[in-house]
């Protein structure tokens, strides 16, 4: 009794000594579609790289505290990440599709990253995709509608953030609902934003520039795509911006002339969200370790200012309901998965070149050599009769016309690459049990000041309301 009753006084005196601190440096990562299974997944997959059954625990499941959230909408049981979004920022749950609104789409409400401007702090915000898509829009913008792109934008401007960064802003010209409208690029310079494509424009323009936009260099976009993004990091080719570059830049930019501190605000995992959607189980842990890559980023700065950092990861939603087992089987092969070297996508661009170079007419000798480069199919993996099978009839529909594109929710797929993904998904033992988002947990990984209160069960509205008061933020009276 007597030790229990000191470890009590002690872990009250750390809590004691936490809440007299506040916290300078906020980093609040969100990694999208991530739920428990597809952070644990790619610590498994890790460890049976390594030849062994277990995990490789990654930085971020290192930290101090670890907990969880949920992340019901106002109106669903399964948000979407407008909604998830908005609830992460501004601490009020709202409509899926919704944006800094309250329920009734007509009410504004404001959130975290504002109320770190209010306090005096430098403030950024981030994505690995473009930056109005829905869940970093969450963090300045107010529309009822996360398709309203181009509004969405002109939000950037009229929040005035110190910095923003992404893949590209998504319709900065919107011809068809704003004609004439000007260019958000033009209008971002106007309101005093150094625009940079790339890293090299960057530091060009950095060091005089007192606002940051940063986004990719358009060469290395895909101007086939509707919705651009940074490329997935299984797929990242030398000279493409990545999101840990993002993330160097945004806070080497925020700490420039810096007394007060600053909160950031980065999506670090952006398209882990895609890949899921996509059923894309190598692309998806690739994803899961770029973000880790991200917070050892951040760490590296806590152990710079332990008594002045504060780091907190979550998710806004899980997605594709990820289950680490498949068939029945008491049993896993992520290794199997270490054989694909690029995204789903990614080899879809490599079968479409294929179709460039043969004008449309690839062997099935062409296509199964792509199957081996790309996913070690006859060599490093063995087939089964029925599998090359499968692979063969969808290769003959596909090539001769009879098969249409497999669509997901970002992007479109050749029905050979598909195939492809199902069947490596197979041989590693993981199965999927939506294409969509799912209400499953999510975690939530803390370390710094006031890091102790993310511990145990959290809702997601409840973080924001949280890292405020760790910061000493003002926060809101209908918040309190």
């Amino acid at each position: 009794m007597k030790r229990i009753l000191t470890l009590m006084l002690m872990l009250a005196m750390v809590i004691t000594i936490s809440a007299e601190k506040k916290a300078k440096y906020v980093f609040y990562f969100i990694t999208d579609g991530t739920g428990v299974n597809t952070v644990l997944g790619a610590e498994m997959y890790n460890a049976e790289m390594q030849g062994r059954i277990g995990r490789v625990p990654f930085c971020m499941t290192s930290f101090p505290i670890v907990g969880v959230a949920s992340t019901y909408s106002n109106n669903s049981g399964v948000t979407d990440s407008a909604a998830s979004g908005s609830a992460l920022a501004t601490g009020v749950k709202t409509e899926n599709g919704a944006l800094g609104m309250r329920p009734d789409l007509k009410t504004p409400v404001t959130s975290i990253a504002v109320w770190a401007k209010e306090a005096g702090m430098k403030v950024g915000v981030a994505s690995s995709v473009t930056i109005n898509h829905a869940t970093p829009a969450a963090f300045y913008a107010h529309q009822p509608k996360r398709s309203l792109s181009y509004d969405i934008a002109k939000d950037m401007i009229a929040t005035d953030l110190d910095f923003y960064g992404g893949s590209a802003v998504e319709k900065a010209e919107d011809p068809k609902n704003h004609p004439g409208a000007p260019c958000i690029y033009k209008e971002m310079e106007k309101a005093g934003y150094a625009v940079a494509f790339g890293m090299a424009d960057y530091q060009k323009k950095a060091k005089k520039a007192k606002k940051m936009l940063l986004v990719q260099d358009p060469k290395h976009l895909n101007p086939a795509s509707d919705i651009y993004s940074l490329p997935y990091a299984i797929d990242v080719k030398d000279g493409e911006m990545t999101i840990e570059d993002i993330l160097r830049a945004e806070i080497e930019f925020l700490m420039r002339d810096n007394k007060n501190g600053f909160f950031l605000m980065n999506e670090i995992g952006g398209k882990v969200d895609w890949a899921c959607h996509g059923h894309d189980g190598a692309t998806a842990f690739a994803e899961v370790g770029a973000v880790d890559r991200c917070i050892k980023i951040a760490y590296e700065f806590y152990k710079q200012h332990p008594d002045e950092t504060l780091i907190v990861l979550t998710a806004d939603h899980e997605t594709g309901g990820l289950v680490l087992a498949n068939n029945g089987l008491y049993a896993l092969n992520l290794k199997a998965l270490g054989n694909q070297k690029v995204s789903i996508d990614g080899f879809t661009q490599v079968l479409r070149d294929l179709r460039k170079q043969t004008s449309n007419k690839v062997t099935w000798e062409q296509a199964k050599q792509a199957l081996t480069d790309n996913f070690g199919f006859w060599t490093a993996l063995e087939l089964t009769k029925d599998e090359e099978a499968s692979l063969q009839k969808v290769w003959h529909e596909s090539f001769e016309g009879k098969a249409e594109d497999v669509k997901n929710e970002y992007t479109a797929n050749e029905p050979l690459a598909e195939e492809a993904r199902h069947i490596i998904n197979t041989k590693a033992l993981i199965s999927w049990s939506t294409n969509g988002h799912s209400a499953g947990l999510v975690p939530v990984y803390a370390i710094g000041v006031g890091s102790e209160q993310f511990m145990g069960h959290n809702d997601n509205a409840q973080i924001p309301v949280k890292i405020a008061k760790a910061a000493g933020y003002n926060i809101p009276e209908y918040l309190k």
